[in-house]
C-alpha cells in the first residue's frame, strides 16, 4: 500500500454538478499518482504509475474514451 500521508489533493477542473461529482488527484508523491472521490476522502484511493496516468489523461484529451453518439 502506498504512503499517501503527504499527498496534496486538487479537484479536477472537469468535475460536474457544482462539485457534487468530483475527482481529486495527487501528483506530488514520488512514483505514484493518487486518485480519489472527494465525497469519500477517507475511502479508497486508486494509485497509478505516472506514465500510466499520463497515458490515461492523454487518451481522454484525444477523445479515445468518448462514448459513441
Amino acid at each position: 500500500m502506498a504512503d499517501l500521508s503527504g499527498a496534496v489533493w486538487r479537484k479536477s477542473t472537469r468535475s460536474d454538478n457544482g462539485g457534487a461529482s468530483c475527482v481529486e488527484v495527487a501528483k506530488n508523491l514520488p512514483g505514484i499518482v493518487g486518485v480519489r472521490d472527494s465525497k469519500d476522502r477517507p475511502g479508497p484511493v486508486l494509485t497509478f504509475e505516472p506514465d500510466a496516468w499520463r497515458a490515461f489523461v492523454d487518451g481522454i484529451k484525444a477523445g479515445e474514451l468518448d462514448l459513441p453518439r
